[in-house]
C-alpha cells in the first residue's frame, strides 16, 4: 500500500523516472512555500508518463485546451488521445490494490465525463465511483449537468445513482454564460435521480422544467418522472407549479427531450370569451404519425353558437414536397329570432411535389358560404375576401419550351344570400409557350403560345334597389363544358443602333370556341347558344428605346455614390379583325382582345446608390406580419415557419441598391371605340386596358387613357415606400391612389397605408354616365416592437379605418412577456363586418418552452 500527501503516483512509472520526479517534488514544495499555494497535483493512472500539470513550456501550453481551466483538467487533456484516458486529482490520495481513497478536490476524468466531490473512492478494475460532498457529474453526449450531496456512479457503464440531485441536460455552461446543445434542454432535481443508461434517467419525489435554476417560473412536481434523452420525458402524478402556486394536476404527461420534439397526445385545452360567441373552450388531440406526418383534431364549444371542428394534416415527404390540408366548420345554433344560423365548412389544401419531371403544385380552397366566412374567420382581411380560388397545375420547362396542364375555379361571392356567387370553371386546361427563338443566322425570333382548355360560366340573378326603383340582372349559364382552342404565334426583329433599339412584331391570334354569347343588351347578359365561332386577329407593333439617359454624381451624400437614369420608351400598336367581340363569351384574359389602334408612351427612371464601405445589413428581426402591403402570414408549407430565415448569418448589404423607381406610362386610343367593342354607360375591360391598369375606366368613348404613376423607394431592406396613382385627365380626378409604407429601425416596426379607389357608376343610359362614382378610402396602419421570443416586453397594434363611411372597421392589439422558460401573449380584437358581425374578442396564451402553448390564441391570429 502507498500512502502520500501532495506526490504524483503513476502505476506505469520506470526506474529512469525517479531523478526527474524528485526534481519536480522539490519544484512543487519550494512553490508552494513561496505563493502560499494549495496544490492538487493529479494522480494519473496510465502507462503514460507523469505529466507535470502546474507548469510547462510554452509549447505545451499552447496545446492546452482553452476550456481546460484547471490543472488537473488540463492534465486529463493533454493525456487523452484515444480511448478512454483516465485521470485522477485529489489533495489527499490513497491506494490499496485496485481502490483509490480519495480526499479534497477530487476529480476523475474519463472519456468526456468529469465527476467532483469532496471525498470519494474509486476502483480502477470495475470504474465504480462512491462519492459524497459536493457530487458532480458533467460531460457526456448528451452535456448532463448533475449536482447531489452523495451518490455512486460506474464510469464505464453510465450508470448511477445520486441523492439529493439537481441537474441539467443539453446545456454547457461556460463560466456565467449557458450554451445550448439541444432544442429541447430540460432541467431537473430529485431527492434520487438514477442513472440506468447513459440515455435513461428516473428521477423520485423531483421536479422537471426548462427554466433556470433554482428558481424556476414554472415546474412539474412529480412523483415519478421516467426520462429517455432522446425521446421524451414521462411525467407521473405531478403537480404544475406557476411561481411555486399549484395550478393544474395531472396524473399522466409528457416533456419532450429529443430533437425534434413531437409528441403524440392531447394538447392543453384553451378558454376564451368573444361577444359574439359567448364562453369557448377547446382541445385538441395531435398525432405523430411518423416524423415525415403529423395531424391535428380538434373541437370547440361556443357558449351562444354551438360547435366548431378543426382539423389540420401535414406531411413532408421531401424538401421539395409538402402536403398541409386545413379544416373548419361550425354546427351553428343560430341568432335571433328566428334563429339565423351562419355555420358552414372551410377546408385548404395546398400541396407542391414532383413528378415524372413536372412541378406540381395545388392550391384548393373550399368556402361552404360568404356568410360563414364573415361570421367566424377570426382574421379581418380573410373575413371580408368574396373571392375562392382552387388552382392544380404540372408544369415543366425544357429548352425555352413550357408545357402546363391545370384545373381552375373561380368564385366570387356577390352577397351573403345563398346562390349569390359568380362561378369560372377551368377543367381541364393545357398550354404550350415558349420564349423567343432565333431562326438560324437571321436576326429574327420566333415565339408560339398555344391553349386548349374546357371552360365554364355561371352568373346568379342579382337584384338591387335604389330608393323605390329595382333593377335585376338576369342569370347566365353556359354548357357545362365549353371548349377553346388559341393559337397565338409571333416573329420579331429586334434592330440595335447606336444605343437605339426598335422592335418590331408581328402576331397572329386565332381562337376557336364551341359556343357563342347572343342577346347582351345593357344589363342583360345574354345567353350562351351552341353555335361556335371563331375569332381572328392580326397584331402588329413597333417598340423604340432611345438611349437611356445617365448621370454619375461625382460627390458623395450620405456615404454613397449616385447614379441617376431616365429610359423613355415608346410603342405602336394596331389589332385588327376581331368584328365579333360582343359574341366572344368571357372567362379570361384570352378572351378580352379587341381591336385597337394605339401609341403607348412612358418612361422609367431610377436613383442608384453605391456604398462607398463594407457594411453589414441590420439583421435585427422584424414583425413582418405587420408590413403594409406584404404577404398573408399564414405559413402553408408543413414545419417551416419564417423565423428560420431570420437565423440566418447576417450578411452585407448589396453594393449597388435601387433606390427610387418611378415609372410614368400612358395610352392615345386612335381609335376610341376599339373597333365598336366598346358598350356606352358600363365598365369595359380590354386586354390593351387591363395590360395597363387593373382600374376599369372605360365607359365611354376616350382618346386618353388615364396617367399610370408607379413609384418606390427602398433607402434600405429595412426601408420601403410605394405609391401606384391613376390620375384621369378626361374626368379631373383620381381613379385610384395607393400608398404603402414600412420603416423598421432595432425592433420597432411601422406600416401603414391608404388606398382610394373611384369606381364608374354602370348603367345602361349614357345620359346618366356623369354620375359621381363610388367611392372608397379606407386607412391601415400598424406598430409594433419587439417580436414573439423576444425576451422581456413585446407589442403589436394595427387598425383599419374607412375614411368614406367614418367608421372604424377593426382594431386588434397584441402584447407579450417573456421569460427565460415561458411567455404569456394576451390579444384584443374589435371587428365590424358589415351587417353580420359586431365583435369583441379577448384572447391570450400562456406558452411554456419545449413544451406548449395553453390558451385561445391560434398562431395564424397573431399580429406577430
Amino acid at each position: 500500500m502507498f500512502r502520500g500527501r501532495n506526490n504524483l503516483i503513476s502505476d506505469g512509472l520506470r526506474t529512469g523516472d525517479l531523478v526527474p520526479m524528485i526534481l519536480r517534488k522539490r519544484f512543487l514544495i519550494t512553490a508552494a512555500a513561496l505563493c502560499h499555494l494549495l496544490l492538487n497535483p493529479c494522480l494519473v493512472t496510465s502507462q503514460l508518463p507523469p505529466v507535470e500539470v502546474n507548469s510547462g513550456t510554452k509549447d505545451q501550453q499552447s496545446k492546452t485546451p482553452s476550456n481546460a481551466t484547471t490543472p488537473c483538467a488540463r492534465a486529463a487533456a493533454e493525456q487523452k488521445t484515444t480511448g478512454n484516458v483516465q485521470t485522477i486529482c485529489a489533495i489527499e490520495q490513497e491506494r490499496e490494490g485496485a481502490v483509490y481513497k480519495l480526499h479534497g478536490a477530487v476529480e476523475i476524468y474519463y472519456g468526456s465525463y468529469v465527476l467532483r466531490a469532496d471525498d470519494a473512492t474509486f476502483n480502477d478494475d470495475t470504474k465504480e465511483a462512491t462519492a459524497t460532498g459536493h457530487v458532480a457529474l458533467d460531460g457526456g453526449p448528451n452535456d448532463d449537468h448533475i449536482r447531489a450531496s452523495h451518490g455512486t456512479y460506474n464510469l464505464e457503464l453510465e450508470t448511477g445513482k445520486f441523492y439529493d440531485a439537481t441537474g441539467t441536460t443539453g446545456m454547457r455552461f461556460r463560466q456565467t454564460r449557458v450554451i445550448l446543445t439541444s432544442t429541447a434542454p430540460f432541467a431537473f432535481t430529485g431527492k434520487l435521480v438514477e442513472k440506468t443508461s447513459p440515455d435513461h434517467y428516473l428521477v423520485y419525489d423531483g421536479t422537471i422544467t426548462t427554466c433556470e435554476l433554482p428558481h424556476p417560473k414554472w415546474e412539474f412536481d412529480a412523483r415519478k418522472v421516467v426520462v429517455d434523452v432522446g425521446g421524451n420525458a414521462k411525467i407521473y402524478y405531478s403537480t404544475f407549479l406557476l411561481h411555486g402556486i399549484p395550478m393544474l394536476y395531472f396524473p399522466f404527461a409528457t416533456h419532450p427531450v429529443e430533437k425534434e420534439s413531437r409528441q403524440s397526445g392531447f394538447l392543453l385545452p384553451s378558454v376564451a370569451h368573444s361577444s359574439a360567441y359567448g364562453y369557448t373552450i377547446s382541445d385538441a388531440y395531435y398525432w405523430a404519425i411518423n416524423r415525415m406526418m403529423d395531424i391535428t383534431l380538434g373541437a370547440e364549444y361556443y357558449s351562444r353558437r354551438g360547435w366548431s371542428q378543426r382539423g389540420e394534416f401535414r406531411a413532408r415527404p421531401s424538401e421539395t414536397s409538402y402536403v398541409d390540408l386545413n379544416y373548419f366548420g361550425v354546427i351553428d345554433r343560430g341568432i335571433g329570432s328566428p334563429p339565423l344560423k351562419e355555420g358552414g365548412e372551410n377546408a385548404r389544401l395546398n400541396a407542391a411535389g414532383n413528378f415524372a419531371g413536372f412541378r406540381a403544385v395545388t392550391s384548393i380552397d373550399y368556402l361552404s358560404s360568404f356568410l360563414f366566412r364573415l361570421a367566424f374567420n377570426e382574421v379581418f382581411s380573410q373575413a371580408v375576401y368574396s373571392e375562392v380560388k382552387s388552382t392544380a397545375f404540372l408544369s415543366k420547362s425544357e429548352n425555352g419550351l413550357n408545357f402546363n396542364g391545370f384545373v381552375d375555379r373561380y368564385q366570387n361571392f356577390l352577397s351573403t344570400t345563398p346562390g349569390q356567387v359568380v362561378t369560372i370553371l377551368h377543367a381541364p386546361s393545357f398550354d404550350a409557350g415558349s420564349v423567343d427563338h432565333r431562326f438560324g443566322s437571321l436576326p429574327i425570333y420566333w415565339s408560339f403560345d398555344a391553349s386548349a382548355t374546357g371552360l365554364s360560366r355561371s352568373e346568379p340573378e342579382v337584384c338591387t334597389t335604389s330608393g323605390t326603383l329595382q333593377t335585376c340582372t338576369p342569370s347566365f349559364r353556359t354548357s357545362t363544358l365549353v371548349g377553346r382552342f388559341d393559337l397565338n404565334p409571333g416573329i420579331s426583329m429586334p434592330l440595335l443602333f447606336r444605343g437605339w433599339t426598335l422592335r418590331p412584331e408581328l402576331s397572329l391570334h386565332e381562337s376557336y370556341y364551341t359556343q357563342r354569347l347572343t342577346g347582351e343588351i345593357g344589363n342583360n347578359p345574354g345567353h350562351a347558344v351552341s353555335d361556335p365561332i371563331n375569332r381572328q386577329a392580326l397584331e402588329t407593333a413597333v417598340e423604340l428605346r432611345p438611349p437611356a439617359l445617365e448621370r454619375v454624381f461625382d460627390k458623395e451624400f450620405l456615404g454613397r455614390k449616385w447614379k441617376h437614369v431616365i429610359e423613355p420608351r415608346a410603342v405602336y400598336r394596331f389589332v385588327t379583325g376581331v368584328n365579333n367581340y360582343a359574341n366572344i363569351l368571357k372567362f379570361d384574359e384570352r378572351d378580352i382582345l379587341s381591336d385597337t389602334h394605339e401609341v403607348e408612351y412612358g418612361f422609367v427612371t431610377r436613383l442608384y446608390a453605391k456604398r462607398t464601405s463594407s457594411k453589414p445589413e441590420d439583421c435585427t428581426p422584424v414583425m413582418s406580419a405587420l408590413i403594409a402591403g406584404g404577404p398573408a402570414p399564414e405559413a402553408t408549407i408543413p414545419w417551416v415557419h419564417p423565423d428560420i430565415l431570420q437565423s440566418s448569418a447576417c450578411q452585407p448589404g448589396p453594393a449597388v441598391r435601387e433606390v427610387v423607381t418611378w415609372e410614368l406610362a400612358q395610352k392615345y386610343f386612335l381609335d376610341p371605340t376599339f373597333g365598336g367593342a366598346l358598350i356606352s354607360g358600363q365598365r369595359n375591360v380590354f386586354t390593351t386596358t387591363e395590360d395597363l391598369t387593373g382600374i376599369a375606366f372605360l365607359t365611354q368613348p376616350r382618346h386618353l387613357s388615364p396617367l399610370v404613376s408607379r413609384l418606390r423607394f427602398e433607402t434600405s431592406s429595412r426601408t420601403d415606400a410605394e405609391w401606384d396613382f391613376d390620375y384621369d385627365f378626361q374626368n379631373t380626378r383620381v381613379n385610384a391612389s395607393t400608398i404603402l409604407a414600412n420603416y423598421h429601425i432595432g425592433q420597432i416596426t411601422i406600416g401603414g397605408g391608404d388606398a382610394i379607389l373611384e369606381i364608374p357608376v354602370q348603367n345602361g343610359d349614357l345620359s346618366l354616365n356623369s354620375a359621381p362614382p363610388e367611392r372608397f378610402n379606407q386607412f391601415r396602419a400598424a406598430l409594433g416592437y419587439g417580436r414573439l421570443t423576444k425576451r422581456g416586453f413585446s407589442g403589436a397594434s394595427s387598425f383599419g379605418f374607412d375614411a368614406e363611411n367614418n367608421k372604424l372597421q377593426f382594431v386588434s392589439s397584441q402584447a407579450t412577456y417573456n421569460w427565460d422558460c415561458c411567455g404569456v401573449t394576451l390579444e384584443y380584437r374589435s371587428y365590424q363586418v358589415a351587417n353580420v358581425r359586431n365583435e369583441n374578442i379577448f384572447r391570450f396564451t400562456f406558452t411554456l418552452a419545449d413544451i406548449g402553448g395553453f390558451g385561445s390564441l391560434r398562431r395564424q391570429e397573431r399580429l406577430y
